[in-house]
This record gives structure tokens, C-alpha cells and sequence, in this order.
């Protein structure tokens, strides 16, 4: 007689396998389908407007966004627009015109002011809820006839993520009086956002600001970009060639 018991086992295991093979193949067709984006629009970006006395850099998500691109004068505005990917951590160094050995400005006649002002179409905006920490200072105890300066060595990854800035102060809101902004301020969108810097305006020199935004202040929904480049993006429609 034919024993056909451990060969049919044989043959549902076999039939088991492959259902389960076909459904993950259908759970990553579907993840698949779930991950696959639209290539991004300009209406998808944000606009963000910075304005710094005198000069900045800024990174956003360990990523380099905006350099001002006038070293310190005449003080200008920077506007970019960018793809936001919340939670979003800003990181901005900001430097005041000074010489690095005296911590003045104008060939050492006059001691500089600094003041940091950004403000994110979505409602990001700088004010006393960013952390600050100054690297340079000077001339210290403002004294301009013997002027000496103290500076800090910049930490290798202060624009990163994972940044460990717990310990540094929170930025100071400081008045447009007080700053003292030149035209290119007013004339962009600076609404709701405060001048920041640390506790003292004129003598820290450079400052690194940091803040991180969890969601969208506006509270619109936007899509996520940042993984992009690991999906097959859907193409838009194509016209006939020639067009």
C-alpha cells in the first residue's frame, strides 16, 4: 500500500510556505504603495527670511540651508526656500563685525552690536524659546584701550541633530530700538519674530543659536520629502517628444 502520510505533510508545507511568500510580497507591494511619493512642488517649500548683524550660517536637520552671502556689510536680508521635515532643529551661527583679537569693529574705533531676527512662512520665528551660547567675546569689560578677547572653541558638530544643548541659556528678545536694523529689514516679513541674542548685545561676538520645531506652527499638514530619494517618486504625465 501506498503511505502517502509524510509526503502530503511534505507537500502542505510546501503550499504554506509559498502563501506566506505571497503575502509578504503583497505587504511590501503595499508599503510600497504607501511610501511612493510625488516629486515636490515649489507650493510644497517654505519661505524663510534671516536677518542678522552682521553675518550668519544656518542649518536645518544637520543640513547647510542659508549662508549670508555679505560677509558684514552693507546688513542685508537672506530669503531661501526649503522642503521642511518636522520635527525640524535649527541651528544658526551668527557673528557681529568684530576683529577677532580686540572684539571691535572700524579698524578698532568702536565696539559692535550683534541681533538675530528669522522668521519661517509655516510661523517659525526666533524668539526667547531658542537656546544661545556665545563663543567670543570682547573686548571684555569694554574696555577699548587694552581690549582682549575670550573665545570658546567651537564645538565640531554644533549644527547637528543630536546636539546635546541643554545646558546653554535661552536667547534674549531684544527690541528693533535696541538692534537698530537697517532697510532690507523692513522691507520682508518679519511679523511675530523677536531679535534675538544672548545678555549682552555688544560684547559677545559670536553666538550659536539652536531651536527645535516639533511640528508646524501654522498647523497645516505637509508632506514629508526627506526619504525621497529612497522611493520611486510618480512621474508626471509626458507629452509627445518634440514638446
Amino acid at each position: 500500500m501506498f503511505r502517502f502520510g509524510s509526503h502530503w505533510s511534505i507537500v502542505v508545507s510546501v503550499f504554506i510556505a509559498l502563501a506566506q511568500t505571497a503575502t509578504a510580497q503583497e505587504q511590501r507591494r503595499s508599503a510600497g504603495a504607501t511610501e511612493k511619493l510625488r516629486k515636490p512642488r515649489m507650493s510644497d517649500t517654505i519661505k524663510a527670511n534671516i536677518y542678522a548683524d552682521n553675518w550668519f550660517v544656518m542649518y536645518i536637520n544637520g543640513e547647510l540651508v542659508a549662508v549670508d552671502s555679505i560677509k558684514f556689510i552693507p546688513h542685508n536680508v537672506i530669503s531661501v526656500d526649503m522642503l521642511p521635515t518636522y520635527p525640524m532643529t535649527i541651528a544658526v551661527m551668527a557673528k557681529d563685525n568684530a576683529d577677532p583679537k580686540t572684539g571691535m569693529e572700524y579698524a578698532n574705533t568702536n565696539i559692535g552690536d550683534g541681533g538675530l531676527c528669522i522668521k519661517f512662512s509655516d510661523g517659525t520665528v526666533t524668539d526667547a524659546k531658542w537656546r544661545a551660547k556665545s563663543f567670543s567675546k570682547g573686548p571684555l569689560n569694554g574696555d577699548t584701550k587694552e581690549p582682549k578677547v575670550h573665545n570658546e572653541p567651537i564645538p565640531p558638530d554644533w549644527f547637528a541633530i543630536d546636539f546635546d544643548d541643554s545646558q546653554w541659556s535661552q536667547a534674549k528678545e531684544y527690541s528693533a530700538d535696541e538692534v537698530g536694523p537697517k532697510q532690507p529689514f523692513f522691507d520682508h516679513d518679519f511679523t511675530n519674530a523677536k531679535f534675538i541674542w544672548t545678555d549682552d548685545l555688544k560684547l559677545d561676538n559670536t553666538v550659536i543659536f539652536r531651536c527645535v520645531v516639533k511640528s508646524s506652527p501654522d498647523g497645516k499638514k505637509r508632506t514629508d520629502f526627506s526619504n525621497l530619494n529612497n522611493v520611486v517618486p510618480e512621474q508626471p504625465a509626458r507629452g509627445p517628444r518634440g514638446r
